[in-house]
């Protein structure tokens, strides 16, 4: 554990470190978030954070390689370096969007590039831990990946629409999915505890925290979605890497349902972005509008309807992912009866916070005072 928690440091100083640069180069590259009918900050502010995002991600995991702990994960295979390498072409692609605006069309065909190039590189959907399933068709599988990894991307994309809501939903939730990977190589393994998909959670966590005082409200700078898609890249192929690596033979009756648990936790970590998602799809939809047509109706939109403020509605949104995915993680320790009484009394407070009176009385976590842009043209030579 000792290891993982050094990386996630790593991860989260030099993300933390290398953000002020990433906020210079998006200046000078006019990688600017100006303000739009449907956005909600009120000041044009930079949008490359996926720079320091995905430089302290790489710096982690190059780090964990070095590490005698970990030397059996990179002498397996050249996973974690697939990762590394697809999550660069995500960061340079939302770059390019960043900076150009993309149509849609071509930001998703580099996204299934990128996520082709994660399933060539061997993290790829081949077993299911349900039944002991098996996925034999190689163009399947190949598909179901690049479905899979393509989702997660555009799903974070999705929530990443208040200050600090995409970094901590996804630190939040990763740190379940974090924890999980790591007893569930204790459990499954007698000799060896490094995991691959522990080691990129641990770096994924970290990058998230390194990021968040810079990005929480009132952000300096935002991720953009150099910063949004690496983050849903990464949270793909760790569950993907973890999928399947119980052996259904070695676990009795009794312990029965942490072996669905590779694909319910995943989905309980993303639950809030894949809510959104789903919902923004089928709404412009049935609108006649594609998929990707901006509007003002996503959840955090939602919640600031409701009456709460920003950094409110943010942490709220945290409170909802938090039950998600420790709810589903718990189903590790204790009988799912338990945990489904836990979870609805979790919920009723996560109901009550985000319908009760909290919306309209008290100043708790108000937004501070709308200041001026923090002069960005300074920063030019």
């Amino acid at each position: 554990m000792r290891v993982y928690v050094l990386i996630m440091v790593i991860a989260a100083t030099v993300t933390f470190l290398l953000t002020p640069f990433a906020r210079w180069v998006a200046i000078r590259t006019n990688a600017i978030s100006a303000v739009r009918a449907r956005d909600v900050h009120t000041v044009p502010t930079p949008r490359l954070g996926g720079i320091a995002i995905t430089l302290g991600f790489a710096v982690a995991v190059a780090f964990g390689s070095r590490m005698p702990f970990l030397e059996g994960v990179f002498a397996r295979d050249d996973q974690a370096w697939a990762v590394v390498g697809a999550a660069a072409l995500v960061c340079l692609l939302g770059w390019a969007d960043d900076v150009w605006d993309l149509d849609w069309m071509t930001k998703l065909a580099g996204q299934c590039l990128a996520a082709g190039f994660l399933a060539f590189a061997g993290v790829q959907l081949i077993t299911l831990p349900i039944f002991g399933r098996t996925i034999t068709s190689g163009p399947t599988s190949l598909f179901l990946t690049v479905f899979v990894v393509v989702l997660a991307m555009n799903a974070v994309n999705f929530v990443d629409g208040l200050d600090g809501l995409a970094a901590g939903v996804i630190a939040i939730g990763g740190s379940a999915f974090f924890l999980y990977t790591y007893l569930l190589t204790r459990f499954t393994s007698a000799a060896d505890f490094s995991s691959l998909a522990t080691l990129l959670m641990a770096a994924l966590v970290g990058v998230c925290l390194g990021f968040l005082p810079h990005n929480f409200n009132p952000a300096r700078i935002f991720m953009g979605d150099s910063g949004s898609m690496v983050l849903g890249l990464v949270i793909a192929a760790a569950g993907i890497i973890v999928t399947g690596r119980i052996d259904p033979d070695t676990i009795n009756r009794t312990q029965s349902v942490p072996a669905f648990v590779p694909i319910l936790l995943p989905l309980a970590v993303l639950m809030l972005p894949l809510l959104d998602f789903g919902l923004a799809v089928v709404r412009r939809l049935s609108q006649g509008k594609s998929p990707f047509h901006p509007d003002r109706m996503h959840l955090h939109h939602r919640m600031l309807q409701l009456g709460h403020s920003k950094r409110r509605a943010v942490v709220i949104l945290y409170v909802w992912t938090a039950v998600f995915a420790y709810s589903t993680l718990a189903l590790f320790f204790w009988p799912w009866r338990q945990v489904l009484a836990g979870t609805v009394i979790a919920a009723a407070v996560a109901i009550l916070v985000t319908l009760g009176p909290l919306r309209t009385r008290g100043r708790f976590l108000d937004d501070e005072p709308a200041t001026a842009a923090p002069a960005l043209h300074d920063e030019r030579p």
